[in-house]
């Protein structure tokens, strides 16, 4: 029997939105205060974590496949007590080795306990019907920037950023391992899968290059805007009051689209939302190129809308086109360019703001647009295997 949606959406919903904030979003307030801490350059805690963010890359497709042997319970859980070890080690760290360390176990928990790990497990238990609860989770873990800064700054300011981390590792332990625990159901006859498992051989066709190329240039952008929006936006010359303001937008406006999602754009193909969605940033920059920096609210909220669509289309859109067989090895594959791409484009994004400021746009738009042309190659539905056709 099918469990029920709304409880397993709220329990991964909760666990996303904990281990969201408590490593992708960690460095943007800690990395300073750790830098002076250990008395290096806030690039070093940077540095380790991209690193994280490649390790994660590299396990996707392990991860993916053990979720579609055994389900999501076990992997979700372990990636808890991994986060929580990082953290713990991270708040004792003084000494660049250790925070590397720290930053790998990190990494390895990012792998095991992000997005895609709770796609592929929400895969597994829905098959074909996993769209909704898909967009419930993110829905929720959309507020995990909303949420995880304010604590995260708050601690600093209370309990200093080592005790934060400690904080942090306290509420996988107590709430995000109880929940993946046991509100994630056991998968029957899991051993017996484990056991007999054969690797499966997924092509690396058209479809999969077209679909990994389209999520790679536009969690580029991503990561990119993540880094430096407010940069970008003051040397397009907005005050630093509207940049921060703008900055602030973004979190609503990707709840707002993955609501219009969830309630309109669901009736139709993932690959329609999808489309849309690589459009909206460009449209940001358009208007900021403009009208410049008074624009810098309507360029967050455009961006902010295709970002919020575009997390809901990295689970969506593979399992509408391939179906639920295999589901998470195929998004491993699929996302690991993703990530890779996520990891490298403050720095390379750095590089090219001091050389070209504002109009760094244009190559962010360049990027989406590329990604748009990449889902207009694509069909709705692979074409059926060759041993099929000579059936």
């Amino acid at each position: 029997m099918t469990p029920p949606q709304l409880p397993i959406v709220l329990a991964l919903g909760t666990t996303q939105t904990l281990a969201w904030a408590s490593s992708y979003y960690l460095p943007a307030i800690l990395a300073d205060p750790i830098g002076r801490d250990l008395g290096v350059s806030s690039n070093w805690i940077f540095a380790a974590f991209s690193a994280s963010l490649v390790i994660s890359a590299l396990l996707g497709p392990r991860v993916g496949r053990q979720i579609d042997l055994v389900g999501g319970r076990s992997v979700l859980s372990l990636s808890n007590v991994t986060l929580a070890a990082g953290l713990a080690l991270l708040g004792l760290s003084y000494s660049i080795p250790v925070l590397v360390i720290a930053w790998l176990l990190l990494g390895v928990g990012m792998g095991a306990g992000l997005y895609d790990a709770a796609f592929g497990a929400l895969g597994r238990i829905y098959g074909d019907a996993a769209r909704r609860s898909i967009t419930g989770i993110t829905l929720l873990a959309g507020f995990a920037s909303t949420v995880g800064w304010p604590l995260t700054a708050l601690g600093l300011e209370t309990i200093g950023w080592r005790n934060t981390c400690f904080a942090w590792a306290a509420a996988h332990i107590l709430i995000g391992l109880p929940l993946n625990f046991f509100m994630l159901p056991a998968v029957k006859g899991a051993k017996a899968a484990v056991a007999t498992a054969v690797k499966p051989h997924i092509a690396i066709d058209r479809t999969m290059i077209l679909l990994a190329f389209a999520f790679a240039a536009a969690w580029t952008v991503t990561g990119a805007m993540a880094a430096h929006l407010p940069r970008i936006l003051e040397a397009a010359g907005a005050t630093t009051l509207q940049a921060v303001a703008a900055g602030a937008l973004i979190g609503p406006a990707q709840v707002a689209a993955r609501v219009f999602e969830a309630s309109f754009l669901s009736r139709y193909h993932p690959l329609v939302s999808t489309r849309l969605a690589c459009l909206t940033h460009p449209i940001g920059a358009a208007i900021v190129g403009l009208v410049g920096g008074p624009a810098a609210s309507a360029f967050a909220v455009f961006h902010g809308t295709g970002n919020g669509i575009l997390t809901i289309a990295r689970g969506t859109l593979p399992l509408a086109i391939f179906g639920p067989q295999n589901y998470g090895y195929r998004l491993g594959i699929i996302g690991a360019p993703a990530r890779m791409a996520q990891a490298a484009a403050p720095l390379a994004f750095g590089l090219l703001i001091d050389l070209m400021g504002s109009r760094v746009l244009m190559v962010s738009s360049a990027l989406s647009l590329s990604a748009l042309l990449a889902l207009f190659l694509l069909k709705k539905s692979p074409p059926p295997p060759r041993d099929m056709l000579d059936g």
